[in-house]
C-alpha cells in the first residue's frame, strides 16, 4: 500500500488536470472578447489569493520575484493566444495543440540541465500522439480553423516557458507568494492589453459568472495544483499530466456542445492516458 506522501502528488496533480479541463467549456460559453475573459479571470484569481500570500512568511527572495514575474508574462501570452484560438476552432483541436507543450518543455528542460529520462520521453511521445489523434479531424477545416490552430500552438510555447519558470522558482520558493505574483503580473498585462480594444473592457451579464468560475476553478484550483506539483516532479512530467486536459475537455464538449467523439479520438484518448501513466512511473513521487 503506497504511503500517503506517495499518493499526495498524483492526487493533487490529478485534481488540477480535471479542473483545468473545464476551462475550454467555460470560455466557449462567454461572449466577451478573449483578452477581457483572460484579464478578468486572472484579476479575480489574484484578488482572492493576495490576502493569503501577504500573510505568508518569509516573502519571496529577489530572484524568486523575478522568476514569478517572468512566469506571469508567459502566462499572459498563453491565455491571450489560447483563448483567442477558441474563437476560431473547436475545443478539441485548440486544447490538443495548446497541450503539445511537453515536447517544448522536454527539449528546454534538457538544455537547462534537467534531462527527461527515456521512460518520460516515451510518455511524452505517447501522449502527444494521442493528443494529435483527438483533434485530427479538425486540422483541415479551412483558414479559420487553421488560424485557431496556429494561435493554440503559440500558446503551447508560452505555456512551456511558464512551466519551466515555475519549476525553477518552486525549487526555492513558497507556493502562495509565487502564484500570487505570477497571476498578478499576468492580470496586469492582460488588463493593459484590453485598453487597446474598441469593445467593452468588462464582461457583461452572464459572462461574469463564467469568468468567475474560470478564476475559482481552472485558475485557482487547477493551475495552483499544477504549480504545487512543480516542486516535487520535473516540469516535463507536469506537462505530460496536463495532456489529460484534452481528454476531459473533449468529453465535456460532447456533453455541452454536442461535439462528437469519433473512434480515432477514442484511440487518442487511450494513448494520452497510457502516456500519462508511463510518465508518472518514470518520476519519483
Amino acid at each position: 500500500m503506497p504511503r500517503a506522501s506517495q499518493l499526495e502528488t498524483p492526487l493533487v496533480l490529478g485534481l488540477g488536470v480535471v479542473t483545468i479541463s473545464f476551462a475550454a467549456i467555460l470560455i466557449k460559453l462567454t461572449n466577451a472578447p478573449s483578452l477581457v475573459v483572460a484579464a478578468w479571470r486572472m484579476a479575480i484569481a489574484t484578488t482572492v489569493l493576495l490576502p493569503f500570500a501577504l500573510l505568508k512568511k518569509p516573502p519571496l527572495p529577489r530572484r524568486g520575484r523575478a522568476l514569478a514575474a517572468l512566469a506571469g508574462v508567459f502566462l499572459a501570452f498563453h491565455f491571450a493566444l489560447w483563448i483567442e484560438s477558441l474563437r476560431h476552432t473547436t475545443v478539441a483541436s485548440s486544447v490538443v495543440l495548446v497541450t503539445t507543450n511537453p515536447i517544448f518543455v522536454g527539449i528546454f528542460s534538457a538544455l537547462f540541465g534537467e534531462r527527461p529520462s527515456r521512460e518520460l520521453w516515451q510518455g511524452i511521445v505517447l501522449s502527444v500522439i494521442g493528443g494529435v489523434l483527438i483533434g485530427w479531424g479538425d486540422f483541415a477545416l479551412g483558414g479559420r480553423a487553421l488560424l485557431g490552430d496556429a494561435l493554440a500552438l503559440l500558446g503551447a510555447v508560452a505555456a512551456s516557458a511558464y512551466l519551466l519558470a515555475g519549476r525553477r522558482m518552486r525549487l526555492h520558493g513558497e507556493l502562495l507568494p509565487y502564484v500570487a505574483l505570477a497571476y498578478g503580473t499576468s492580470a496586469l498585462l492582460l488588463l493593459v492589453g484590453t485598453l487597446a480594444l474598441p469593445a467593452p473592457k468588462l464582461p457583461g451579464g452572464i459572462d461574469w459568472l463564467w469568468v468567475a468560475l474560470l478564476a475559482l476553478g481552472p485558475q485557482l484550483l487547477g493551475h495552483t495544483s499544477l504549480n504545487w506539483a512543480l516542486r516535487r516532479i520535473p516540469a516535463s512530467a507536469v506537462a505530460v499530466a496536463i495532456l489529460g486536459e484534452p481528454v476531459g475537455a473533449a468529453l465535456w464538449a460532447y456533453l455541452v456542445f454536442g461535439e462528437r467523439i469519433e473512434a480515432l479520438q477514442g484511440v487518442g484518448m487511450a494513448l494520452v492516458l497510457l502516456g500519462i501513466a508511463r510518465a508518472m512511473r518514470a518520476v519519483r513521487l
